[in-house]
């Protein structure tokens, strides 16, 4: 067994020290992950290549895999269940064509072709079901 100190290994979560025993290969392992990330950072130094692609867009944070913290998966969820109260409190015409819209990802067009409707009545249900929701929301808030 090898003692290690997570906070090295993890300066952002311990700021104190916290000394734990792991098994040797763990150990062996962790090494040579920090090993292979030190070499990284001097390549990336030595070519120049530590710029950012993040134009606002959301480029580097798709190109980059991001854990999320407790705090953002936890108003992630809160957010979802606020959404999927807020169209459960929709008309079933608004909310299946809401649904297939922005999460199934058909255009009006198709909605109004497999329902046998217009598409301006599709977009005004779609508008109309947008507007409770957001009615729905606000009071929630």
């Amino acid at each position: 067994m090898t003692k290690i100190n997570l906070r090295e290994h993890y300066p952002n979560f311990y700021k104190n020290d916290c000394i734990i025993e792991v098994p040797d290969e763990v150990a062996v392992i962790m090494l040579e992950y920090d090993r292979l990330e030190a070499a990284y950072r001097r390549r990336t130094y030595y070519h120049n290549a530590h710029y950012s692609l993040d134009r606002g867009d959301g480029i580097e944070y798709d190109a980059l895999f991001v854990a999320m913290t407790p705090c953002e998966i936890y108003e992630r969820k809160v957010t979802m269940e606020q959404l999927h109260a807020a169209i459960a409190s929709l008309p079933d015409k608004q909310a299946k064509r809401i649904n297939a819209r922005y999460f199934l990802g058909l255009t009006a067009e198709a909605i109004a072709k497999s329902e046998g409707i217009s598409v301006t009545a599709v977009n005004s249900s779609i508008q109309r079901g947008l507007r409770n929701m957001e009615k729905f929301l606000k009071k929630c808030l």
